[in-house]
């Protein structure tokens, strides 16, 4: 066993050095079944090798929290300018359009709700029959490293792992960050590496201002960037814009996009970004374009 104590801190990350990945654009891909690829190259734009996620799952431990009161209202009009969606079996079911053509990456975990002081403590809450029937593109889940829970959440995401492989569906563990959690890069690059190490295809983490090119380059499968709080617009794109300069493979955004009040134009400034490398500047006064087009329209 590892001494934690006696662990070097001078470490080589060689963040300037891309990962080479033979037989696919994504890295870490290369080896993955044909099943398993087309169902990555449907969430991550080839053309680029990155994605826009729009994560709208918070209502399974939240509720109908701001922006998300109305579903079909609010957010059904923006999934056609996403490349991929985040969000659970009941709102798939009752509320998203089957023609929408876009990839679905399912949340599987469940169980505690923000009544609960620790979050940590969910199971999983999707059979894979279930989500082979919706035809989803990727499985997802919270795993919790230095939670209460930290082993069956990590259990949990292996499970997952496991009969995603048997059907060709990949797996995204999302890094979740508690009130006892930090958000620095050594935490970050901790959680990035279990969940690659134990098999997961994709990982969901925070941006940290120090350090995130190490989180990415240490980690061998795609790392997406979690939007988290709602943040003001230009702070919002310049995050993006670091996180995807850093190495990010793309964003997860919901708070930052559905409490926006211009919607539809935060998601095309932020597709710009992330696609375009458009710098935050530049998509801020495309964001004020876009949103003063809207307002002019109605």
């Amino acid at each position: 066993m590892a001494d934690i104590e006696g662990i070097k801190e001078l470490k080589q990350f060689h963040e300037n050095v891309p990962m080479e990945t033979p037989g696919f654009f994504l890295r870490g891909a290369g080896s993955l079944d044909w099943g398993m690829k087309n169902r990555l190259a449907r969430i991550f734009n080839p053309a680029t090798a990155r994605t826009v996620m729009l994560a709208i799952d918070h209502g399974y431990f939240m509720g109908p929290t701001t922006g998300l009161e109305r579903v079909d209202l609010n957010i059904v009009p923006l999934m056609p300018m996403a490349d991929a969606l985040m969000l659970t079996r009941g709102i798939l079911r009752t509320t998203v359009p089957p023609a929408i053509g876009k990839p679905i990456v399912m949340r599987c975990s469940g169980g505690p709700s923000i009544l609960k002081e620790d979050l940590s403590d969910e199971e999983l809450a999707v059979d894979i029959e279930d989500a082979i029937r919706m035809n989803v593109s990727a499985l997802t889940l919270q795993c919790f490293v230095g939670g209460r829970h930290e082993s069956r959440s990590i259990h949990n995401m292996t499970r997952l792992v496991d009969v995603g492989l048997r059907y060709g569906i990949p797996t995204m563990a999302v890094t979740a960050v508690g009130k006892e959690l930090t958000r620095d890069a050594q935490y970050l690059r901790l959680a990035a590496r279990i969940f690659a190490e134990l098999g997961a295809q994709i990982v969901k983490t925070y941006y940290c201002e120090e350090g995130f090119e190490t989180v990415t380059a240490s980690c061998p499968v795609p790392i997406v960037m979690a939007g988290g709080k709602k943040l003001p617009e230009l702070d919002a794109l310049t995050m993006a814009y670091n996180a995807i300069q850093r190495g990010a493979a793309g964003v997860d955004m919901g708070r930052n996009i559905f409490q926006s009040d211009g919607p539809r134009a935060m998601m095309q400034a932020v597709h710009k970004v992330v696609h375009n490398n458009l710098k935050p500047k530049e998509a801020y006064e495309l964001f004020l374009s876009l949103k003063d087009d809207e307002l002019k329209k109605h």
